[in-house]
């Protein structure tokens, strides 16, 4: 950090009045990153140095430095120093091909199965109303398709009811509507420092500030959202905490109720993503059966059915918000496709549905036990049920996770790097590796075999990536 910025600090501390020297501070720092004067990884001078600089006292730089990394503005590491987290990174939609980038749910190549889907989609079809279908609709869903989705909701949350339900064209389309309807452009929105990147797609494109909350391995600690509603404008905790993307990991009991109980004390909405909630065995009772009030609950058929389909349901806190999240909805889409909704509510009712999920969890699951074992070495995290798994690199190594996470794309294997998870510039030595989509058992273990050859191997890695 440069002494002449450190000589403009101490000219705004001698003209701050009555104001706490250790707010100002903390204050100037965030103007310096948003100025780009301050750079992510760039160091703070020791506690003792900044005092003497700015002619303050030794509590009053720790209290400083206490502040900003409440705001989330700076890392601190005992015997390094502390260093700029900076602003959450704007993430633009990747030009890379899809299927090695999205995290693909299994598609099982079961001939039944398939017949059923289309017996029921022709089925659909053949007894719709079409002239109706190719009307206009009210957004939000049908009374029927409303009802529908319900029985999928009450799954997970037990005290849902109808009149709070809304219907969307995809989990994404909902978030976008929900940023947009909860959050002004003076407020913040709290992630998980390890979050879903449509998140952040979402929040660059609309202009909207994202706040990383530092986390341990069972999500984000309690006192970092505490602090974040203290020392900011929150419009909402967006939190996916069944079978986490990218971790795979679910957020216990304990920690989904401190969460909660933060939300309620500050009364922030919550914006709960349980994209994988309908084929995981999570008991861990939602956000919005822990705090209803406060709760945006969304889920659709992506991660248990489809990505294709693009059909999604919110649960709203009131009729009155569903009304709301209803013309943000409608002024975004216009509307839905009816003659879909007709077919999904066929499979919904029929138990299609239910073989689909059933099918997907067997695969999943006899994918990973050859995973587990090709890949016994390495620290891999993995869900029962889940078809993703995030997986650490050996620091000692120095691998660098995007250049890996290229070279394996290039040979076939779906794997992402932490980069685009991370919402704190400081991602971790890990990958996403993605082991659904049409690929089969066969398939998925020869991508398991490259991956494994890659790690263990670095002497190949290296002559490879250059």
């Amino acid at each position: 950090m440069s002494t002449s910025l450190l000589a403009t600090w101490k000219k705004e501390l001698d003209n701050k009045g009555k104001y706490p020297a250790y707010k100002r501070i903390a204050e100037l720092i965030n103007e310096n990153i948003e100025s780009g004067k301050l750079q992510p990884q760039d160091k703070l001078p020791p506690m003792r140095d900044l005092a003497e600089a700015l002619g303050i006292n030794y509590s009053t730089a720790s209290r400083a430095y206490s502040e900003a990394k409440k705001r989330g503005l700076i890392d601190t590491t005992t015997g390094a120093g502390s260093f700029i987290k900076g602003k959450v990174p704007a993430v633009k939609p990747s030009l890379a091909p899809y299927e090695m980038t999205m995290n693909l749910v299994i598609e099982p190549s079961i001939p039944t199965l398939l017949e059923e889907l289309k017996d029921g989609a022709l089925s659909s079809i053949a007894s719709a109303d079409l002239l109706s279908s190719i009307r206009y609709q009210d957004f939000g869903g049908s009374p029927e398709t409303k009802q529908c989705f319900l029985g999928l909701i009450k799954r997970r949350v037990m005290n849902a009811t109808l009149d709070r339900v809304v219907s969307c064209p995809g989990i994404h389309s909902g978030l976008v509507a929900l940023v947009t309807q909860l959050c002004s452009n003076q407020q913040i929105i709290c992630v998980d420092s390890l979050t879903y990147p449509g998140i952040k797609t979402i929040a660059a494109q609309l202009g909207k500030t994202l706040f990383s909350l530092e986390r341990d391995s069972d999500g984000p600690l309690v006192n970092a959202f505490e602090d974040a509603c203290k020392t900011h404008d929150v419009a909402a905790l967006y939190i996916n905490p069944t079978m986490q993307n990218p971790t795979s990991a679910s957020i216990s009991k304990s920690r989904r109720e401190a969460l909660a109980d933060v939300a309620l004390l500050f009364s922030i909405p919550i914006i709960e993503d349980d994209a994988y909630g309908l084929i995981s065995h999570d008991s861990a009772p939602t956000f919005a059966t822990l705090a209803p009030e406060l709760t945006y609950y969304i889920n659709g058929l992506s991660k248990c059915f489809g990505p294709g389909m693009r059909t999604g349901f919110i649960l709203c806190p009131t009729h009155r918000k569903a009304e709301y999240t209803a013309g943000a909805l409608r002024s975004l889409n216009v509307m839905e496709n009816p003659i879909m909704h007709t077919i999904v509510c066929r499979w919904i009712n029929e138990g299609t549905l239910d073989h689909m999920i059933q099918a997907i969890k067997r695969e999943a699951n006899a994918r990973q036990v050859m995973i587990k074992e090709t890949l016994k070495i390495h620290s891999v995290s993995m869900e029962e049920n889940a078809f993703h798994f995030w997986i650490k690199l050996p620091k000692h190594l120095g691998w660098n996770p995007s250049d890996l996470a290229t070279k394996l794309r290039s040979l076939g294997v779906n794997a992402v790097s932490s980069a685009a998870f991370a919402t704190d510039n400081n991602p971790p030595q890990a990958l996403r590796i993605c082991f659904g989509g049409p690929s089969s058992r066969q398939h998925c273990q020869e991508q398991m075999t490259i991956l494994s050859e890659l790690l263990n191997q670095p002497a190949h890695l290296a002559r490879v990536m250059y």
